[in-house]
């Protein structure tokens, strides 16, 4: 089946060239952005694979849907970006990469955390400047701190069980209760308990329209003074405004973000020759105490071979006409 693939990177093509070799699908990639102006690139393709910025709204699946495409392969576990409930109604199917290493996103949220609490990127700036100054470099023991974790799902488990590992308490809210994080030690709060009682607080939930700015000034008020904020899984769950007036106050007293709410037209691209006109990335970089990386997360040999594995599993099973297990329901 040919199959047009948007956002396509270097390591995206050279794991789906080989993973596609026991498939035999005929892959196109696009290294730009599906958009109204790029679904054209797509005539012809009955599939389609995007990402987590790809715009794949009402508009988009019109065209789409004109050009023959009737299946839409998300390479990501969540699906916002994607209106199912037009896909739906044009008739085509929407699946997505249910589960794929945990370990990645979880075990670079730690990374952040360490990074920022110990200014580990500012001090390997200094010495490659020649300067061993140990000053403005404090941080604190994780040990015997509090973390919070919003989103106890597979995800937000593997970074409860490693923050177990540093001897932290943990506590976690979530729509649905998890014994495995139960038994981890961890205990369910609600949100205003875990903002006062919490040292570092992880995001590890699902943006719906319920957790869309999750994380805004009323939960940053109920902050600890000085608590950590570190976020990997959807930019939209921050309010970056409200983030950035706690920030200059310190009620905020670091924020690691690898997303970002306006991040479509930054992120997976090379803009260091350009003027950025995104004013709130601008203004959230000039902080010494905010670490912002470009959703890289979910980038390990492990994660992104499984996502391009199910992704072509699912594209096979669509052309041979059998259930679509990694189907989104609300497209069915």
């Amino acid at each position: 089946m040919k199959a047009a693939i948007f956002s396509a990177r270097r390591y995206d093509q050279a794991l789906f060239n080989k993973s596609n070799v026991q498939f035999g699908h005929e892959l196109l990639f696009i290294g730009d952005r599906l958009t109204p102006d790029t679904a054209r690139l797509a005539v012809g393709c009955p599939a389609v694979c995007v990402f987590v910025n790809d715009q794949v709204d009402a508009e988009v699946l019109a065209l789409l849907a004109g050009q023959g495409t009737r299946l839409i392969a998300t390479r990501s576990t969540g699906f916002n970006h994607i209106d199912t409930a037009a896909a739906a109604a044009l008739n085509i199917a929407v699946v997505r990469v249910v589960d794929y290493s945990p370990h990645s996103v979880a075990e670079f949220a730690v990374g952040l955390l360490l990074a920022l609490n110990r200014k580990i990127a500012r001090a390997s700036t200094r010495t490659r400047e020649g300067n061993f100054e140990l000053d403005g470099l404090m941080g604190f023991d994780l040990y015997g701190k509090t973390v919070g974790i919003i989103g106890t799902g597979k995800i937000g488990n593997v970074f409860a069980k490693i923050m177990q590992g540093f001897g932290c308490t943990l506590l976690g809210h979530d729509a649905y209760l998890n014994r495995t994080f139960e038994q981890l030690g961890g205990r369910y709060v609600g949100m205003d308990e875990l903002a006062a009682l919490s040292h570092v607080i992880s995001l590890h939930c699902p943006l719906t329209p319920d957790t869309h700015h999750i994380v805004g000034r009323q939960l940053l008020a109920h902050l600890r003074r000085g608590a950590i904020l570190i976020n990997t899984s959807r930019g939209g769950l921050v309010d970056t405004e409200a983030a950035i007036e706690f920030l200059k106050t310190g009620q905020l007293g670091g924020l690691a973000i690898d997303v970002y709410e306006q991040e479509a037209s930054l992120f997976f691209q090379d803009l260091s020759s350009t003027i950025i006109t995104d004013d709130v990335i601008q203004r959230l970089v000039s902080f010494p105490n905010v670490l912002v990386t470009g959703h890289q997360a979910f980038l390990t040999e492990e994660a992104i071979g499984q996502i391009v594995q199910t992704t072509l599993e699912s594209i096979t099973a669509f052309e041979q006409g059998q259930p679509l297990v990694n189907r989104i329901p609300s497209s069915a």
